[in-house]
């Protein structure tokens, strides 16, 4: 048997006749839930005006909830309302990864964003794509973000604790969370090389409890906690960038 002390990416390939059936499991389960329902567009607010853009998979679709107002897109953006006249959009479909993405940027309606929240990743992990690609693609997501949308900050969610996802069985479930790990360090690193984007850090650990019914989305507890971070983090960093 491997010893425990061999490198995650060799452990995760050693146990990969479990890990396979128990993916295909996992991704029958998460995606029993409907995406929230709800306005993916709107005004709010009052103050100087803050164009915003949230954009990634069936988390920003706020997946776990019934409607986007109990959601991610609706804590971040009542949060901000506070503060700012926030036009904003939400561009997320179930499923999405780095590389969908970019080509999803293409049925965006054109137009110009101040910010862009971003909710992406763990499908990268969960599908077994490589580290390069995953870098090399949302390299080229934020690219895009700048060059075609004019964003001038973006706010990149980092990895949720994956070990505290309920419907995750082990060995899957140390393996993913060894993935994710790696995934958002590297990520971290890759944020460094842009003037205008920071990386968002989610909560260490979760209440299982917390999670929606499928054991794999958010609930409503966490959907709260991340958009109050979200909007907190991108405000400072914007009156900051502006005051300079």
């Amino acid at each position: 048997m491997m010893p425990l002390t061999a490198p995650p990416q060799m452990l995760s390939f050693a146990l990969l006749p479990l890990i396979i059936p128990q993916g295909l499991y996992v991704k029958y389960r998460a995606a029993q839930l409907d995406e929230a329902e709800g306005p993916r567009a709107g005004r709010a607010g009052t103050g100087d005006p803050l164009r915003v853009l949230i954009l990634g998979d069936s988390s920003a679709a706020s997946v776990g909830v019934p409607t986007q107002q109990e959601g991610l897109a609706g804590h971040f953006v009542h949060s901000l309302a506070k503060n700012f006249d926030v036009d904003w959009r939400l561009h997320a479909k179930c499923g999405a990864t780095s590389a969908s993405m970019i080509d999803l940027l293409d049925d965006l309606p054109k137009g110009q964003f101040d910010v862009a929240l971003t909710a992406l990743g763990v499908n990268d992990v969960k599908n077994g794509w490589s580290l390069g690609a995953y870098l090399d693609r949302t390299k080229t997501l934020y690219q895009r973000l700048y060059d075609d949308f004019g964003v001038k900050l973006i706010c990149a969610s980092g990895m949720p604790p994956i070990q505290d996802f309920p419907l995750l069985p082990d060995p899957l479930r140390w393996a993913l969370q060894q993935r994710a790990y790696i995934f958002d360090q590297a990520h971290k690193a890759l944020l460094e090389k842009f003037d205008h984007a920071v990386h968002l850090a989610g909560p260490k650990r979760l209440d299982p409890n917390d999670m929606a019914s499928d054991g794999f989305h958010p609930g409503p507890a966490i959907y709260r906690e991340w958009g109050l971070l979200a909007a907190d983090l991108v405000t400072r960093e914007w009156n900051s960038r502006q005051s300079h």
